[in-house]
């Protein structure tokens, strides 16, 4: 039940990122914040190290539950099928965002003024994505507590790009209602978990599609582009983090 509460609360603080987004966004210091292409490229470089030094070790951790589930059967692609999922979440998540930019200057909203169909598809994923990311917290949290803050640490900034990016993206279509819904996915996910507690493959499973969207949107969302990017906060908060993760 411990593990369940602590768990609520690092929820609690992923869903509040998109809430103070919503409260803050129209204050002209968050805008100027944002607007400095170095905050955006520390945060990305803090996703990255977590992809690298702490998702694929535990993607390779995952396999191996995948593998032994098998029995010693000879089964086809038993040793990639962690790899395959987390390539088919890769995929996914790419092609929402290729979607998007392909539809943007084609379609932009409908006659009720509601967000066209490539928008609300990219945010329904984006909602199962985060309603994940809850789910998982509770697996996190029953680790231990360092695990569970490192994690969400880790989400937490993750998030905040990503609340960047859709912003962005698609500006008054996206707030407030598309945050709230993301906020709301988180602590729906958290509360899933605790009522339907799953097994140790199926945790296997659902991490590597956790770990295919992580990829995908580190790389679309977060690292910046040749023009805008900031090299040196990325350098510097990616081996800080990474050095962080190493010593935890």
């Amino acid at each position: 039940m411990g593990s369940d509460i602590e768990a609520l609360l690092a929820a609690l603080v992923l869903a509040g990122v998109f809430v103070v987004g919503n409260l803050s966004r129209s204050a002209t210091t968050t805008e100027r914040l944002w607007a400095s292409r170095r905050y955006v490229s520390a945060a990305a470089g803090i996703s990255v190290a977590y992809v690298f030094i702490d998702v694929l070790p535990e993607l390779e951790a995952q396999r191996r539950i995948v593998v032994q589930s098998t029995g010693g059967a000879d089964l086809l692609f038993a040793e990639q099928r962690i790899y395959l999922l987390a390539l088919a979440s890769f995929v996914v998540f790419y092609g929402l965002e290729h979607m998007v930019l392909v539809t943007r200057e084609r379609v932009s909203v409908n006659i009720a003024g509601k967000a066209d169909a490539a928008y609300i598809t990219q945010l329904t994923g984006y909602i199962a994505y985060s309603a994940l990311i809850g789910y998982l917290l509770v697996e996190r949290a029953d680790r231990g507590t360092l695990p569970l803050a490192i994690y969400t640490f880790a989400m937490a900034v993750h998030f905040l790009v990503v609340d960047h990016a859709l912003y962005e993206e698609h500006k008054d279509r996206y707030a407030p209602r598309g945050r709230w819904l993301l906020a709301v996915s988180i602590v729906g996910g958290w509360f899933i978990a605790t009522e339907m507690p799953i097994s140790e493959l199926q945790i296997a499973r659902l991490f590597a599609v956790l770990a295919g969207g992580v990829v995908i949107t580190s790389l679309r969302a977060e690292l910046p582009d040749d023009r805008d990017g900031r090299f040196w906060p990325f350098c510097l908060s990616a081996l800080s983090f990474a050095g962080v993760l190493m010593f935890a």
